[in-house]
């Protein structure tokens, strides 16, 4: 069996694609999340991401860049956490009382008034992505959803909503990445001053 030929028309297709999302987004929302952002790391509050399957591997990823990325310096950077990073407690959650809690439960014993919740998601309707957005309103966690699609529940429960109107996952997922890099790169260039 050979491979099937490669046409290049698949691949600029979805850059197409990606580019219209990007030209035609609006980025209040992302000011926003930036500057909630800047406000826990000037005092020293939790962020907090989370996601299923692919925007959980992107809130590790975001996680490590403002952990470290943010200040590049040792000990400068923002007390950040992936709920989606411990195989342990998410399977112990999930066994005990069900894949729905993965997160909430990890925010009602982590989380403190003040602390920022980021959820990933394509749909905006996982119920563990739901039920983390309400824990987080039940504890006075300000919150923000980067959702695709329609944006689902998530859109309306969360405080500051990025929302990419695009039925996608794929680039939905992207738009994760690249909204997290922006604000990377924001916070980098508006970094406290080292005292």
């Amino acid at each position: 069996m050979s491979p099937a030929p490669v046409s290049l028309t698949a691949f600029q297709d979805y850059a197409t694609r990606l580019q219209a999302v990007l030209a035609g987004s609006d980025w209040n929302g992302v000011g926003r999340l930036a500057q909630a952002m800047q406000q826990c790391w000037l005092k020293g509050r939790q962020v907090f991401l989370c996601g299923n399957g692919g925007s959980a591997g992107n809130a590790i990823h975001l996680a490590n860049d403002f952990l470290y990325g943010i200040a590049k310096r040792t000990g400068g950077g923002m007390r950040v956490s992936a709920l989606s990073a411990n195989a342990a407690v998410l399977t112990c959650l999930a066994n005990d009382i069900g894949y729905d809690h993965i997160y909430s439960e990890q925010l009602a014993v982590q989380a403190q008034p003040g602390d920022l919740l980021i959820v990933l998601s394509g749909s905006g309707n996982s119920a563990n992505i739901l039920r983390a957005l309400e824990q987080a309103r039940k504890m006075d966690v300000l919150s923000c959803a980067i959702l695709g699609y329609s944006g689902g529940k998530a859109k309306d429960l969360c405080d500051i909503p990025v929302h990419f109107a695009v039925d996608d996952m794929q680039i939905a997922e992207d738009m994760q990445v690249i909204v997290g890099h922006m604000v990377m790169q924001w916070l980098y260039e508006n970094k406290p001053a080292v005292e």
